[in-house]
């Protein structure tokens, strides 16, 4: 059963690449939400006045992968106690977040982040939001990696 999630851990584009690596993910793409703007573009997002998110919508197969180790991919991804931000990049659409579609996803999301709170001297600062509308990024940015033929987008 096709199911689908939606991560922020900073700079969408290595996120996506990740997960799109995932044994049991059909599918992934980056975009925006958690913000107030019907069809944000990149350039708005940036700005850090609408609210959203870069996120990657992973679309899984439920039966080949739990939410579960999905979320232990999200993790392994960012550094979660990083407030508003992953390395050089600054602003809260690069906040480590889970939007959750359902309410057995945030008990899921919850849980684990307890139990990742144990592997952190510092507090997570991941939020756990409802799953409001998906913008699908601009096309540039989807598979943004791939296209360049790189592997990471990490220093």
């Amino acid at each position: 059963m096709v199911e689908t999630a939606a991560f922020g851990a900073g700079c969408f584009w290595q996120v996506e690449v990740e997960f799109r690596n995932t044994p049991g993910v059909t599918d992934a793409l980056v975009g925006y939400m958690g913000g107030q703007v019907a069809s944000p573009t990149y350039e708005q997002v940036c700005t850090d006045r609408t609210g959203h998110a870069e996120v990657v919508e992973v679309k899984f197969d439920s039966e080949e992968i739990p939410y579960e180790e999905l979320l232990d991919v999200f993790w392994r991804l960012h550094d979660p106690t990083q407030l508003n931000r992953q390395g050089p990049d600054v602003g809260t659409q690069y906040r480590s977040a889970i939007f959750v579609s359902s309410d057995e996803q945030r008990r899921a999301a919850e849980a684990s982040r307890e139990r990742q709170q144990e592997r952190h001297a510092k507090p997570i600062a991941t939020t756990i939001e409802p799953a409001t509308s998906f913008w699908p990024a601009e096309d540039y940015h989807q598979r943004y990696l791939e296209k360049r033929g790189l592997a990471s987008c990490r220093i």
